[in-house]
């Protein structure tokens, strides 16, 4: 067999026959001729083309099955000459790749803004990299992207990242729309603009070009946007066929992969839940707004629980036209503005879902949305109460003249109410820091607690009590201050205990049990305040009791085991004492706290001082300053001038007479 080449065929290059391997197969050797045959065999060109970005996968299907590498030669020998046709075909995993853009830039913490920008600045890249201009500096020249157009599968991201850069901006009106309610039209025209690039980006997704994944999930996305609009228009309807499309679709997605990216899809159907059974609530569903509360009870602290949050708020402002007026410490008091309504309302509900609720994070989740309504609501009575010059000397601490307003006194109840939920919600994470304190067995990965934390606690508690009765308005009310007065004595016993243990840890054994000594005096001070309250009030403060009495208990043992602990540590230190060694070279002047036996001081030279002594720095000689003349008054010396004055003017005697004589005397 002969092995001269065969020469190459006219047309495209790249293009390799029978022949072509064949004369391969009888030069390279064996070793080498399955691995050389297959890259002849794939189009090198088209191979060098293909993009991988991240979050999305490029995949070539071939329309031909190539034979395997361990297939025999002779099959390869009867492949056809004409070309393998390939087809690209895009995978987009929106959902994924939102998600991660989303936690990444900003929305983790709900800055809208920043993420818009980042959207922003991702689509201009995007544009710059694939030569894709919307104009020059001078006009833009809007160009839409067809099919005919989709060559790399960053132009499915351009529609996408428009799409979230406009609803992310509605969003961020929205926020702004409670103090600015002509914001709300802008809103849904960014919204609508979202729509829009939603269905460019979902009729892209619905060619041959992209797979089955990024088809479903584009619609899901597009049916996402679609119940967003609706349910701002308040079309429950529409709103909630959509939402439940979207939810259909993630579910479906979730059960096809593993359990990683099963968990981002299940995690989405969840935030989309509430807002299906809110919008069952409008249309007539009763039972919905109580399986929106126990979701909220369930949730902890993030972007799903803002969200029901803002969901149970739009529910209680139906309810807020049967709230008209608060009676409070035997005033009654007109509510006139919507925002105090609404929190009022969700203060009434808010103690029976901290009740019901299952965990402590859950717990302190509704605690802290319950403090951010009443800041809110606050804001709203300071902008009405700007001309109220009460009001004005209240700001100032200054004292306020007559009796005060309605609205300022509404606002004093409800910074009453925000400085009590406050020491309700440090006295339950007192509860849960209390597990991790040294000595008690901590989960894995969990931080220890110490003394100084819950004493931080018990301080910002003692603080907040204090300010109670010094509010406007409630300056003559005096069992509000006597009771306020018993609780700070007891909370007082808690925080000194703890500081006796931070000096427990330290072995400061005399500060401990002076410090035990006063949580003993502060607990029986408080026991017997709340013992004094009418039994209506002693009923409110149970807990309280139960928990002093309990410290009394403990403290009664720690102190005397305290105190065993100083007299063992105290022999300890005497053995210690004992072993130590002495410096002979020291004199013995400088070491008169230390007692050692130096035998070196019984001897015929005793080193007792240095001799002779060092130089030591001594005070300079003082200064004097007459400071006291300039507060002198001098006594006057005219007289003798003008005395002195005359007798040169008129000179007596011969020499007088002789000079006066012969140049004429004076003039």
């Amino acid at each position: 067999m002969s092995r001269s080449a065969t020469p190459t065929p006219p047309g495209n290059r790249n293009t390799f026959t029978a022949t072509h391997i064949h004369n391969f197969w009888i030069r390279l050797p064996t070793a080498t001729l399955y691995l050389v045959t297959n890259l002849f065999l794939c189009d090198l060109w088209r191979f060098r083309a293909a993009v991988v970005l991240p979050g999305v996968t490029a995949r070539w299907r071939c329309s031909a099955v190539v034979s395997s590498m361990a297939a025999p030669a002779e099959s390869m020998t009867e492949e056809s000459s004409e070309d393998v046709p390939l087809e690209k075909t895009y995978t987009v995993e929106v959902l994924q790749l939102v998600k991660e853009a989303q936690q990444q830039h900003g929305l983790r913490h709900g800055d809208f803004q920043r993420y818009r920008s980042y959207c922003s600045r991702r689509i201009r890249r995007i544009r710059k990299s694939l030569h894709f201009p919307q104009g020059n500096k001078h006009k833009v020249q809007p160009k839409r992207i067809t099919v005919e157009k989709l060559t790399d599968v960053r132009y499915l991201h351009l529609p996408l990242f428009c799409a979230e850069r406009a609803w992310y901006y509605a969003m961020q009106l929205k926020s702004e729309a409670n103090t600015e309610p002509r914001k709300r039209f802008h809103m849904l025209a960014r919204i609508k603009k979202a729509l829009v690039y939603a269905e460019e980006f979902t009729g892209l997704c619905e060619s041959s070009k992209c797979d089955a994944r990024t088809k479903l999930e584009s619609q899901a996305y597009l049916s996402l946007m679609k119940g967003g609009l609706y349910f701002e228009q308040e079309n429950w309807k529409a709103a909630m066929e959509y939402y439940t499309k979207a939810k259909t679709i993630y579910e479906k997605l979730g059960s096809a992969f593993t359990e990683d990216i099963q968990q981002l899809y299940l995690q989405q159907v969840e935030e989309i839940t509430p807002n299906i059974r809110y919008c069952a609530y409008n249309i007539g569903d009763q039972s919905a707004i109580d399986e929106l509360r126990q979701l909220r009870r369930k949730g902890g602290e993030d972007q799903l629980t803002s969200h029901l949050d803002d969901l149970l708020s739009q529910t209680r402002e139906k309810q807020t036209a049967t709230l008209s007026e608060v009676k409070w410490q035997g005033r009654t008091v007109q509510v006139k503005n919507e925002p105090v309504r609404l929190f009022l309302l969700n203060l009434q509900d808010s103690s029976k879902e901290i009740e019901s609720a299952e965990s402590i994070d859950s717990k302190i989740s509704i605690y802290e949305s319950v403090l951010k309504q009443c800041i809110d609501a606050q804001q709203v009575l300071r902008d009405t109460l700007q001309d109220d010059q009460n009001f004005k000397l209240a700001t100032r601490g200054q004292d306020v003249e007559g009796k005060i307003s309605n609205q300022h006194y509404l606002h004093t109840y409800l910074t009453f109410i925000r400085l009590s939920k406050t020491v309700e919600r440090n006295l339950l994470l007192i509860e849960n820091m209390k597990d991790y304190l040294p000595g008690k067995k901590v989960e894995e990965g969990r931080k220890i607690t110490k003394p100084q934390d819950l004493v931080r606690l018990y301080d910002i508690i003692i603080q907040n009590l204090n300010e109670i009765p010094n509010l406007t308005g409630l300056e003559a009310d005096g069992s509000l201050s006597d009771e306020t007065a018993i609780r700070v004595l007891g909370y007082k016993a808690f925080r000194s205990y703890y500081i006796a243990q931070s000096y427990l840890g330290a072995k400061k054994w005399k500060e401990t049990i002076s410090l035990y000594e006063r949580v003993l005096q502060n607990a029986h001070s408080a026991l017997k305040g709340y013992r004094s309250l009418p039994k209506a009030q002693q009923s409110q403060f149970k807990v309280e009791v139960k928990n002093l009495e309990d410290l009394i208990h403990v403290v009664d043992g720690e102190k005397y085991s305290c105190h065993a602990t100083s007299v063992l540590d105290l022999n300890d230190v005497t053995d210690q004492m004992g072993a130590m060694t002495v410096n002979p070279k020291t004199p013995l002047i400088e070491r008169l706290e230390d007692y050692a036996e130096d035998s070196s001081l019984t001897s015929k030279k005793p080193h007792l001082v240095s001799f002779p002594p060092d130089f030591e720095p001594i005070p300079c000689r003082p200064l004097f300053f007459d400071l006291a003349l300039n507060h002198i008054d001098l006594p006057s010396l005219e007289e003798h001038l003008e005395q002195k004055q005359k007798a040169a003017a008129n000179p007596r005697g011969l020499t007088g007479f002789v000079k006066g004589w012969l140049w004429g005397g004076s003039k």
